[in-house]
Parts: structure tokens; sequence; C-alpha cells
């Protein structure tokens, strides 16, 4: 069982920046694949980027490549998002999830896990 949090949300301007965190509970961090995961309103969730087990394969979504950055800290048991040059349209709910399987899955039915989500919202 691993339990999810997420912090870093807010409000920021276009252009801005903002990192999101995402703390895990468990011994079994680091055995983990990690992705987060947007749902803008009246939207589905969709993909954002993901990170292997040991950080070393991440996979990114082509509306965020070059402005978005996946990392882990595995002996914090954390994983973040670095967000630059966001705007109105990154809007969302973000979620961090949890998979275990090798590699950067990419889809939703391939986490395990899932955090409650923190709000990003991009003004113009």
């Amino acid at each position: 069982q691993v339990q999810l949090v997420e912090s870093g949300g807010g409000l920021v301007q276009a252009g801005g920046s903002l990192r999101l965190s995402c703390a895990a509970s468990g011994r079994t961090f680091s055995s983990y694949a990690m992705g987060w995961f947007r749902q803008a309103p009246g939207k589905e969730r969709e993909f954002v980027a993901a990170i292997s087990w040991s950080g070393g394969g991440t996979y990114y979504a082509g509306s965020v490549k070059g402005r978005f950055t996946i990392s882990r800290d595995n002996a914090k048991n954390t994983v973040y998002l670095q967000m630059n040059s966001l705007k109105p349209e990154d809007t969302a709910v973000y979620y961090c999830a949890a998979a275990r399987r090798l590699g950067v899955p990419g889809r939703l039915n391939e986490y395990d896990y899932w955090g409650q989500g923190t709000q990003v919202t991009v003004s113009s």
C-alpha cells in the first residue's frame, strides 16, 4: 500500500513557474514508477509525465515537453514536477500516481495508487 500526498499547487501568472511535490508513504517507494496526470474542468484526466523507479527514464506528454521536468528523490520518498513557462491551458488539478511496473508508464490504467490532487491555476 502506498499513500501519496501532493503539494505545491497555487495561482500563478502565465509565463511563471511552480514546483509540485508528491510525498509517498511506505518503504518500497523506490520500486515504483511515478507519474503526474492532470484534469481540467469538463475534461478527462490526461497524462503529463512519468519517471522510472531509478529516475533514469522519463517520458512527457507533447504539450509539456520542454517546459516541465519530472524528478524523484528516493531517499526522501518524493517525486517532483517542475513547471516552467506556464500557460492558461495548464490549469487543472494535478495528480501524482504510482505504478508497480518497469519503465515509464503513460496510461491511467497502468497506475495502482493515486493522490488526492493539487490545484494549479494559471492566469492570463
